[in-house]
Formats: structure tokens, sequence, C-alpha cells
């Protein structure tokens, strides 16, 4: 039977030492029972999940410091969970999600690696019917997630279905081209955009090519 092989690693975020397992790299890959292959998942993009990618050290680093003050935050398309493992450390109120069959099992790992309390998770799919037992959210968070045109409506429909009235929306956005198209998908369920200031993980040689979008909306008086 085929084995995995893993890195471990420590990185630092802000205050925070972050351990984590990932992907040794991307030729890793088991699905012996089909789950990732019923979902969709190729092969080839099966080890995407759990590879670190500069985007999510964007994130991660973002939320080091982040205003998380009274907020329930999800994670979306969590992976490894780096920006959770953060939030985590920080006593946030925070949960995640993903549509990979393995990245609960990454997760909650890299949970215990950093002695952290359980983070909740759903596996589900941005076009799977909202699970209301979930609840809503005061941030969703996510990074390096449309990778297909038809990522930007998908995703937009889906964190509707998981926001509060007041909410508001992080993402990094990797440079693929369909960053505009999800802020203007964004803007028909009631959200303001905006830019934050680029910056790039230490492991990268060149400045990161992405954006890093806000959307805020206000509840209707």
């Amino acid at each position: 039977m085929p084995t995995l092989r893993y890195r471990y690693q420590t990185a630092e975020f802000g205050d925070y030492d972050i351990h984590f397992r990932s992907l040794r790299d991307r030729c890793q890959y088991i699905d012996s029972n089909g789950e990732a292959a019923a979902l969709g998942i190729s092969p080839t993009s099966w080890p995407v999940f759990g590879i670190v990618w500069p985007s999510g050290e964007i994130l991660a680093q973002l939320m080091s410091n982040y205003d998380i003050g009274g907020k329930r935050i999800l994670e979306i398309g969590c992976g490894v969970g780096l920006a959770s493992l953060v939030l985590n450390a920080r006593n946030a109120d925070i949960s995640a999600t993903d549509i990979h069959p393995s990245a609960e099992t990454f997760l909650s790992h890299n949970t215990k690696l950093n002695a952290g309390a359980p983070i909740p998770f759903l596996r589900i799919g941005w076009e799977d019917a909202q699970n209301m037992d979930f609840g809503d959210f005061d941030l969703i968070i996510g990074s390096d997630l449309l990778y297909e045109e038809v990522h930007a409506e998908q995703l937009s429909q889906f964190i509707e279905k998981y926001t509060k009235p007041s909410c508001e929306v992080l993402m990094v956005v990797a440079s693929r081209g369909y960053g505009g198209k999800f802020a203007l998908a964004m803007t028909e369920f009631g959200f303001s955009t905006r830019q934050l200031d680029v910056f790039s993980p230490a492991c990268l040689k060149e400045p990161y090519k992405g954006k890093i979008l806000c959307f805020q909306r206000a509840a209707p008086c």
C-alpha cells in the first residue's frame, strides 16, 4: 500500500511559532477508496491542498495581528491550516472548511502539534447545500482559491451562505486573472472592496504578484 511522505516545519508568524506537517512535494498521492476521484479531484491536483503556497503564508502572517476581537472566523480552503493555526494560537473563534478528503486529518494533526484547542471543521464544496448547523461568520478568510473562471461566482455564492449581514471577507488572490471577476461578484452581495498593501513571504525570491482584497458589508439599517 502506498504511503505519503511529509515535511515537518516551524514557521514564525508575528509573535507565534507555528509547527506544521505538509506534503513533501507534489508527487504525493493516495486515494485508495476513490473518495477524491468521486469529488472530481484528479491525481495531479490531489496534492495541492497539502503544499504550503506563498498566498497561504501571506494570509497566516496577516492573521498574526489582524483585528479578531469578538469575531467568529471561517477559513475557506484551509489545506494544512496555517492561517487557522495562527488564529487558534491567538485563541480566536476559528472554524475551517475544505473539500479535500484529507484536509481535516492534516488540520487536526497540525493543531495537535501546536497543542491547540480542536478547530471545528466542515468538509464541503462551494456548490453544496448550506449546512445550517455550521452557522454564519463575522470574518471569512482564504488564499489562492480562484483557479478557474467559474470559481469567482461559486466562491462568492458560498461566502454569502455563511456570512452575517454585517461582515468582512479577506482574500489573498494569486495572479491567475480572476480577482476582478470575484470582486465584481461580491459587489452583487452588497460588499465594498479595498485592496491592502502586498508584502512577500521570506521564502520568495521575487515580490509576490497577487493581491490582498478586503471586502466589507454593513448590516442594513
